[in-house]
């Protein structure tokens, strides 16, 4: 493609009308557009087999290229081999050597160029310092936590001084607790070495307290992207608003909207629903302790002309939830202001 009318502040990462087809019908990735910011956290997110991994190896060269481009800062590096782009992957399985110690991990790929055991050594230290390992660089992979084992995988990534990380699922495999710990290592990293990190997850979670911009995607498709604040407000889909969870999707009036399930209010049928308010009758069919707030499940009633069923759940506060308790099969009505419904700007049909 002519590079010649790139704009000076080029993107780190330009995908254009880039495509995977395997062959076998629909494309895995259909022709996606995506300009990613130098020195932003870029998540991309979504179900399985939406073509998100696929995108991530196809930016590494890990993956061919049916027809499309990708450019690293204005440079086309489409038909690069992955050592040649710029870009360093870090795996889902960190991808460790397991004979080897974390040190000599991290020296590897400058121990495949030719480099020297005391520079690369010395290159290898100074990454584990960094990632608060130097203190175990003598250890194997299998004498290491799940978290230190990341950790010295992200040393052996920076290592080639990448423009662009690529992370590939890189907390799945730890445990709840240690996965909140490394995402906020990861952002702390991210913006210290003000490198451009993407980083794929189907965590809606992950990418929300990663992101500074999140990317999601749907049958190889860009369904939106923008920030965390705005995709969780401002869903411009079915598909985005039930995929990222907290939400409502209900038929009213003839049009389809989306309420945040803790932007409901849940009332039992004795009370008065605020002045101004929408409300519908439901039916409790599951009750949720979750400590700050109780997590009621309900199937609407027919009871409103301008409403279709539909499941909701309602978010209340544990307080309130304590003071007037409801109980599984019991009538209430789910309120909310007319300020709470947003409408939808698409209309792509969930699949989630």
């Amino acid at each position: 493609m002519d590079l010649s009318q790139a704009p000076s502040n080029a993107a780190a990462v330009e995908l254009v009308s880039l495509t995977k087809n395997y062959g076998d019908g629909k494309p895995a990735v259909d022709a996606i557009n995506l300009r990613i910011a130098s020195g932003s956290y870029c998540c991309l997110l979504g179900p399985s087999g939406c073509g998100k991994s696929t995108t991530l190896r196809m930016i590494a060269g890990h993956e061919s290229v049916t027809s499309g481009d990708v450019l690293l800062e204005n440079r086309n590096i489409t038909d690069l081999p992955a050592a040649a782009r710029g870009t360093a992957m870090m795996f889902q399985s960190f991808a460790l050597f397991p004979h080897m110690s974390a040190l000599d991990n991290v020296a590897f790929s400058l121990k495949m160029k030719g480099v020297d055991t005391a520079t690369r050594h010395q290159a290898a230290g100074q990454l584990l310092e960094r990632v608060s390992m130097s203190h175990l660089a003598q250890r194997k992979p299998g004498e290491l936590s799940g978290g230190q084992q990341q950790r010295v995988a992200l040393a052996r990534a920076l290592i080639t001084e990448p423009k662009v990380l690529l992370l590939d699922e890189p907390l799945s495999a730890l445990d709840p607790f240690l996965r909140i710990q490394m995402r906020a290592e990861l952002r702390r990293w991210q913006k210290e070495l003000k490198l451009t990190f993407i980083h794929v997850t189907h965590s809606q979670e992950e990418a929300m307290a990663l992101a500074d911009t999140m990317v999601v995607m749907n049958h190889g498709t860009i369904e939106q992207m923008g920030s965390p604040h705005e995709i969780y407000n401002q869903p411009r889909s079915e598909f985005v608003a039930r995929f990222m969870g907290g939400r409502n999707v209900l038929a009213w009036c003839g049009a389809l909207i989306t309420v945040r399930a803790d932007h409901m209010q849940l009332h039992a049928m004795t009370d008065r629903v605020a002045p101004g308010s929408q409300s519908l009758t439901a039916r409790i069919t599951d009750i949720e302790y979750q400590g700050t707030h109780v997590l009621v499940g309900l199937q609407a009633q027919a009871a409103a002309p301008q409403a279709t069923l539909s499941e909701l759940t309602v978010m209340v506060p544990e307080n309130r939830f304590m003071a007037q308790p409801f109980a599984l099969g019991q009538q209430a009505q789910v309120a909310w202001s007319v300020d709470a419904a947003h409408h939808f700007t698409s209309a792509s049909v969930s699949t989630v």
